[in-house]
């Protein structure tokens, strides 16, 4: 029998199809090479264009950033002079519990970053077997009686690699690394915070031990005061009246010391927990004949504005935005197709003669769309969109956060270091009053009242005096914390004590992630989005 023959419209047909196949396949390879692309935006750090021209309202002579020497603005404490401080610090940078975490934190993100770039690899590599014994019995019906006892087994192998088509997972990994850079610069914030907070305590408490001192000082001048009228009461010399002010007086000065003691003590407790110890005392804090730094009217002087781009706190704001801008391309991803490669092989059989072995294999590709979602994507893509420009405003915040903390600290030096000119001076006027009303309350030419009033003046005008030298120091610690000073880049051997890292090791296997280097990035996010931000 012939074989039927196709017309001629079909026989042409078919070889143009078969023609046509090898200009689709290469079609549809460029096409697949084109979707191998990144979606969402590639992050850009805004700029802040006030910042440029912008300079404190102290009057200062402003300088670039090339000229500030780093070492001081890094170790600014040093500029005080006082080994006490500066043991302080040390001390509390090794034994912070803040820090600590801080610390911490940075290796979380660093595993995590790990976790990220595993998604680049087959996310299914599995393996399964099973092995199982089987007993038959079989008994009574038309067949003898019989016992089989089989052992059946199998083995498989399952992969599956979904494809980064779409940079979904590159995404991710930018994500992580941002997040992991945002967490060194978080670690160096709160080397700044608790730098700037051990000063301010140390200060605090070396204030309360002047102002005490001050007290002790005048209630020893008022209690002779008031022994004198005493006497002179009692021999019928003076009234009751200049007594019984000259009591009042005496004890009120006498009574304000133990609020300032608790004062003094509650500022050694909070030291204390900077520095990671209990409550107790402080070795550091034994001087007792300390007198606390002078004023200088020229430390406004040469203050680099742009250095507030590069505090810990902007850094991390800006990473933050960079991990999260990350987050829309990995949202924008879900708006096309997951192609995966899809690969198992099998194995199985059973010691039972009659049953044979199989073995099998599949490989081919896969694809999975959601074609139909219902707004869900786009509005994910709007959410994540929603939440960077969040973090950018949060961004710029910061940035005016930091320039408001260096312009009340400037000021604040200038118009504290005028104030203690005044008072310097009202104090050795107080003085000088105290000297001539005492003079002529003996010699009788004044009341006792005009003595009380001198020694009333005298007290307030040496509090205020040593009150607005705290108030300088303060100002002063405030405006090196608000340039950003007082961190350091910390290697990875020095994140956490020694004896921490020892458990940690002992407890989970941590490779290399407890001593690899940490990679030095003083500024925030500038390279394109898509690639990696190591270096």
């Amino acid at each position: 029998m012939r074989a039927a023959r196709l017309p001629w419209p079909a026989i042409s047909q078919a070889g143009a199809v078969r023609r046509l196949l090898p200009r689709l396949s290469l079609a549809f390879g460029v096409l697949v090479l084109s979707a191998c692309t990144t979606l969402g935006p590639d992050y850009q750090e805004p700029e802040v264009e006030w910042l440029k021209d912008w300079r404190p309202s102290a009057p200062a002579e402003a300088t670039t950033p090339e000229v500030w020497n780093e070492t001081d603005l890094r170790f600014w404490w040093i500029l005080f002079a006082d080994p006490a401080l500066n043991r302080l610090i040390d001390s509390a940078r090794a034994g912070n519990l803040t820090l600590r975490i801080a610390g911490l934190r940075i290796l979380e993100s660093r595993a995590l970053l790990g976790i990220a770039g595993s998604t680049l690899y087959p996310q299914l590599q599995q393996i399964g077997s099973a092995v199982s014994y089987v007993n038959t019995k079989r008994k009574g019906g038309p067949l003898p009686n019989d016992t089989d006892s089989t052992i059946k087994y199998q083995l498989g192998f399952n992969l599956a690699w979904e494809l980064d088509f779409w940079g979904r997972f590159r995404r991710g990994i930018e994500s992580a690394d941002a997040a992991f850079f945002s967490s060194i610069a978080n670690q160096q914030d709160v080397q700044l915070l608790v730098s700037a907070q051990v000063a301010d305590l140390y200060y605090a408490y070396r204030t309360t031990e002047a102002r005490i001192t001050i007290a002790r000082e005048n209630a020893a001048i008022q209690r002779r005061s008031y022994e004198i009228t005493d006497k002179l009461f009692k021999s019928g010399a003076e009234s009751e009246l200049d007594l019984q002010q000259a009591k009042t007086q005496y004890l009120a000065t006498l009574s304000s010391i133990p609020q300032l003691e608790l004062t003094l003590i509650k500022s050694r407790n909070a030291l204390c927990v900077l520095l990671g110890r209990p409550p107790g005392a402080l070795p550091e804090l034994a001087s007792p004949e300390y007198e606390l730094p002078g004023i200088h009217t020229n430390e406004t002087r040469n203050i680099p504005a742009q250095l507030l781009i590069r505090r810990p706190d902007v850094r991390a704001a800006a990473w933050q935005a960079a991990a999260q801008s990350a987050q829309i391309g990995m949202a924008e991803a879900e708006f096309y197709p997951a192609i995966s490669l899809l690969g198992s092989f099998g194995w199985s059989g059973s010691t039972s003669n009659s049953s044979p072995d199989f073995r099998n294999l599949s490989v081919g590709p896969a694809l999975q769309w959601n074609i139909f979602d219902y707004g869900r994507i786009g509005n994910n893509v709007r959410v994540q969109d929603a939440r960077l420009q969040q973090l950018l405003e949060k961004y710029r915040e910061t940035v005016l956060q930091a320039a408001r903390e260096v312009d009340d600290a400037a000021i604040s030096i200038l118009k504290t270091a005028e104030q203690q000119v005044i008072l310097d001076e009202s104090v050795i006027t107080a003085r000088r009053a105290l000297e001539i009303a005492n003079k002529r309350y003996q010699e009788g030419y004044a009341g006792f009242q005009r003595v009380l009033d001198a020694q009333g003046a005298l007290f307030s005008q040496t509090e205020t005096q040593v009150t607005n030298q705290g108030n300088y120091i303060t100002a002063l610690v405030g405006l090196y914390k608000g340039l950003g000073g007082g961190w350091r880049f910390t290697p990875t051997q020095q994140l956490i004590p020694e004896t921490v890292r020892s458990t940690m090791q002992k407890r989970s296997d941590w490779g290399d992630l407890l001593t690899a280097p940490i990679p030095d990035r003083e500024r925030g996010p500038t390279s394109p989005a898509g690639t990696t931000q190591h270096e």
